[in-house]
């Protein structure tokens, strides 16, 4: 059974990158999911019943695994199974007649424009690490990154007389977002400023360490900690929340939901939809604030 098990994952696999375009992380995530539900059913995957995936779903629940994640697994779980059923290895989907947990809607963390403007003035922009922190908040929230494509950008991926910036997503996908007024001077200023300073070698990436190297996530979430400490804010800011509040305010602002899905690199609307609960919650309070009847 093992060495029939290998075969379908490694089949599985390259479905995934070859097929389906997934990053690299996006199908070992798939990949290790499958393998903690047949580690936890030790079943021929042709002989695994719907009773099975049952079984396996209220023991993640049991452990407390947070509904999101089982539904994730869930999800491997039947993309693995309609993968079988296509290649013809099982003549039926023991997956299919198993309902999604019920997911709790996620309401993520937004900043409001005016704690944006106060993290932005914490920043001091007399020194080339000021110059570099500053036009990364402003391309963070200017643009809608996620932080692994901001530290991705390269020299040549930024068309500041044009006023956009090219981006590559997730799955390699790349995206050419607007760059605004702000974002743009904070870019050019690093550039022609601070940028010679931590080119310690020709380096074709945009951000640079003082060391000259790619920055890490930790680092710059650290650098931007700091900066929220200073600002006073007591919301937990970590860098996608620039993200978060890049899409709700272009959304509030009357933004087209399309539009901001392009931006984004959603690959699926859904994603894109989680900003209108935000919206709605800032609708609802613009009217308890200010109607009569609020």
């Amino acid at each position: 059974m093992q060495e029939k098990f290998t075969r379908y994952l490694e089949n599985f696999r390259l479905y995934l990158l070859a097929e389906r375009g997934l990053a690299k992380n996006s199908v070992e995530a798939y990949i290790r999911d499958i393998i903690q539900f047949f580690e936890f059913t030790d079943k021929d995957p042709v002989k695994t019943e719907t009773g099975d995936i049952s079984r396996f779903l209220y023991s993640l629940k049991k452990s407390k695994l947070r509904p999101r994640s089982i539904a994730r697994k869930l999800s491997s779980i039947r993309v693995f199974y309609k993968f079988l059923f296509s290649e013809g290895y099982i003549d039926h989907d023991p997956s299919e007649l198993i309902e999604t947990p019920s997911i709790p809607v996620y309401i993520p963390v937004v900043l409001e424009v005016y704690e944006i403007e106060k993290i932005i003035d914490a920043v001091d922009t007399s020194d080339p690490i000021g110059l570099r922190d500053l036009a990364c908040i402003e391309t963070l929230y200017g643009c809608g990154l996620r932080i692994s494509e901001l530290l991705s950008l390269r020299m040549e991926d930024v068309f500041l007389e044009d006023g956009f910036i090219r981006v590559l997503g997730k799955g390699g996908k790349e995206r050419l977002v607007p760059l605004g007024g702000r974002a743009k001077k904070a870019i050019l200023n690093y550039i022609e400023k601070g940028r010679p300073f931590f080119e310690k070698t020709k380096n074709p990436l945009l951000f640079l360490s003082k060391r000259g190297k790619k920055i890490s996530r930790m680092g710059l979430w650290k650098r931007l900690r700091k900066y929220v400490d200073m600002a006073g804010i007591k919301k937990h800011v970590t860098p996608h929340t620039f993200r978060h509040s890049f899409a709700t305010h272009l959304l509030e602002g009357g933004a087209d939901l399309r539009a901001v899905q392009l931006m984004l690199g959603h690959s699926d609307i859904s994603t894109t939809q989680i900003y209108t609960h935000v919206s709605r919650e800032y609708l609802k309070e613009i009217v308890r604030s200010f109607h009569p009847r609020g």
